[in-house]
């Protein structure tokens, strides 16, 4: 069986999209689930907190290249370990991504290619519980192969007016055009707001209030706060019991928290 699949994105930038894939899919494997990273953002952020780094002297296959290969299965030879020293990271895989994969977006016009991601995986998620895949900013080709292969979406905004316009936009994008990328079966499956202000600053808890007026029920708990340790364990490519910086413990429980909501509300796979 196909791992569950979950789309993370937002339309806006700079919300923690990949943060929150990483962290998230680690707090899922200390519950003991087998999970998968798929880096589809050309930036990377998520492959390099991982601790991967592309080797332009000996390439690694990526996530462009089994996309590109347009074969069932072509995803089975990009897995490979994620590079923490922590017992769950051994429950943990990478397909990772590079700049390259922004030449995927020159081949949207191609028929039926929004479904390449999806026939890439074919088979080649089965050994997964949980495959978060983490898309770039954007409603376009490439954020459309994963909606297309994807059960359920999971937007990640932030408490400020842009990023919830871009979840907004999200939402409306999956209730009036999944029936166009071949996927009537993908939903919602909820709203995790992301770096909020512990001080609890006036003008972000009105924000927080729009969030849950305009998504209801769809909003996750825990809302995740700013903390440094979470800065910090991105810039070192750590998991954050290996930093010492202010709130990781926290952190480490939001996220904790918030792998079981994840299990509370997901849909079951395909």
């Amino acid at each position: 069986m196909a791992a569950r699949r979950t789309v993370v994105l937002n339309n806006r930038g700079g919300v923690g999209k990949s943060d929150v894939t990483v962290r998230l899919a680690a707090a899922l494997a200390k519950r003991g689930r087998r999970v998968g990273i798929l880096d589809f953002d050309p930036q990377g952020n998520a492959s390099r907190r991982c601790g991967w780094r592309y080797n332009q002297g000996a390439p690694q296959l990526t996530v462009s290249e089994a996309v590109r290969a347009d074969k069932v299965g072509a995803m089975a030879g990009v897995w490979t370990p994620v590079a923490w020293d922590v017992e769950y990271a051994q429950r943990m895989m990478l397909a990772p991504a590079w700049l390259e994969l922004e030449n995927r977006m020159a081949e949207a016009g191609v028929q039926g290619n929004h479904l390449r991601l999806a026939k890439a995986l074919q088979g080649a998620d089965n050994h997964l519980d949980d495959l978060l895949i983490d898309c770039p900013p954007s409603l376009f080709h490439l954020t459309q192969m994963a909606l297309a292969a994807g059960h359920q979406a999971l937007i990640v905004t932030e408490a400020e007016i842009d990023s919830i316009l871009g979840a907004k936009r999200v939402r409306d994008f999956i209730k009036e055009k999944r029936h166009l990328l071949h996927n009537d079966e993908l939903t919602l499956t909820g709203v995790v707001v992301n770096n909020l202000d512990p001080s609890g600053k006036a003008v972000e808890r009105e924000q927080l209030a729009s969030i849950r007026r305009i998504f209801g029920d769809l909003v996750w708990e825990p809302v995740i706060h700013r903390r440094a340790a979470l800065t910090v364990a991105d810039n070192q490519a750590l998991p954050l019991e290996l930093t010492k910086a202010s709130g990781a413990g926290p952190a480490r429980a939001a996220f904790e928290l918030l792998a079981e909501t994840y299990e509370k509300r997901s849909v079951d796979a395909a």
